[in-house]
């Protein structure tokens, strides 16, 4: 009988917040009139929105820009993507990524490519991360928009985001768009600082409810919104706000913002743990290399269907996870890992663990211990297969 479960996919969502869940319930019962009404009711739903909208941007440290509220991350990303390269179009119609993108980035820059944009796929080392130079290198009198997300959600590496926003101060003309979705609330960002012109974030990615996403947008920075509708979020998202979601995620923001000193070295010793013990196994091979964001680990089981092993875990008690949630059902080859050189069994075998707030030493013992007696279990299929 399992006694406890142990839930290693903080990447694709994470629980709430006790406090957070709380007051989202508070304010869903007494604040619930449209914040774009006249009356009183409504007068206060819109300051609960404006004091949210405040209390993030002092949490995550910008004094200017303002920040939009979306449904998620992949409304962030394709606002910032769709709606700044339709709004500065006579600009250019050249668009810079990486091939290593969330799916709501890539996706989104495929639909443009149908509108007549072009646009630059640029490749990763074997390490996981994109070159500046290669930034540099793909830039044209055309190009619009630059679109790096911070963390890579499958394997962890971290871009360097920070260079490519200095060299980007060099073209004035080019947006410079960041995916923070699984690096806000656990590490460090310095928006403002690093150059950036918009950033995507997701509130149950850091304790907050989940259908609140957030989107930095730099003063003098212009959207078309997707969606025709009412003059909301300064009229570039149109919509009636979650202000019940909203407020609670903004006092996530808080709380995940406060943590990360501790978090960090908790989380940095587990990964190096864990990394250890996948280094150490020869059934195992690791992918990504520092520097790695320390709340994730990504490792292969070569020539292993890495749902069965995922399902030998849960008999544990242990939930992990394979590629992105958005791509886990797919059943094709990570194409992060296939972007890093990794051959098609290892591409096809990735197991991501991604820690939380609650996870300690003892827990990633019983990942490990768990992780041995399926290795000793699938052996003999091992050598029947002719690995």
């Amino acid at each position: 009988m399992i006694e406890k479960i142990i839930y290693f996919d903080h990447c694709a969502s994470t629980p709430p917040y006790e406090d957070v869940a709380r007051t989202a319930m508070e304010v869903m019962l007494k604040a619930y009139a449209n914040p774009s009404s006249l009356h009183g009711l409504g007068a206060e739903a819109a300051k609960l929105l404006e004091r949210a909208r405040a209390q993030v941007a002092a949490q995550l440290g910008t004094s200017g820009g303002s920040w939009l509220f979306t449904s998620g991350g992949t409304e962030s990303n394709n606002l910032a993507i769709k709606g700044a390269a339709r709004h500065y179009r006579e600009r250019g119609r050249h668009i810079v990524t990486t091939c290593i993108e969330h799916s709501s980035v890539l996706e989104a820059v495929k639909q443009l490519e149908g509108e007549g944009y072009t646009v630059t796929l640029l490749p990763v080392a074997s390490s996981g991360h994109v070159r500046v130079e290669d930034v540099k290198a793909a830039l044209t009198k055309d190009t619009v928009l630059v679109s790096v997300m911070h963390v890579n959600n499958e394997i962890g590496t971290v871009q360097p985001i920070r260079e490519i926003g200095e060299l980007l101060r060099d073209y004035p003309k080019v947006l410079f768009h960041v995916d923070a979705v699984q690096s806000l609330g656990k590490m460090a960002v310095d928006i403002e600082g690093w150059g950036i012109d918009l950033l995507s974030a997701s509130a149950h990615k850091f304790g907050g409810t989940r259908g609140v996403g957030f989107l930095y947008v730099r003063d003098g920075v212009q959207l078309q919104s997707l969606a025709s509708g009412g003059s909301h979020e300064k009229g570039m998202r149109a919509g009636t706000e979650n202000v019940a979601g909203i407020v609670a995620s903004a006092k996530a923001i808080r709380l995940a913002v406060e943590g990360i000193p501790s978090r960090g070295k908790v989380m940095a010793e587990l990964q190096a743990k864990l990394r250890q013990f996948a280094e150490l196994t020869p059934e195992l091979t690791l992918n990504g290399s520092a520097p790695l964001a320390p709340h994730i680990v990504n490792f292969s089981y070569a020539g292993m269907k890495p749902e069965v092993i995922l399902h030998m875990l849960e008999q544990h008690g242990i939930i992990a996870s394979t590629q992105s949630a958005c791509s886990s059902k797919d059943n094709k080859p990570s194409r992060v890992l296939l972007a890093i050189g990794a051959g098609g069994p290892v591409a096809s075998g990735g197991l991501r663990i991604s820690f939380g707030d609650e996870h300690r030493d003892a827990d990633v013992d019983l990942l490990i211990a768990a992780l041995r007696d399926i290795i000793k279990q699938l052996k003999p299929l091992e050598r029947s297969t002719g690995r």
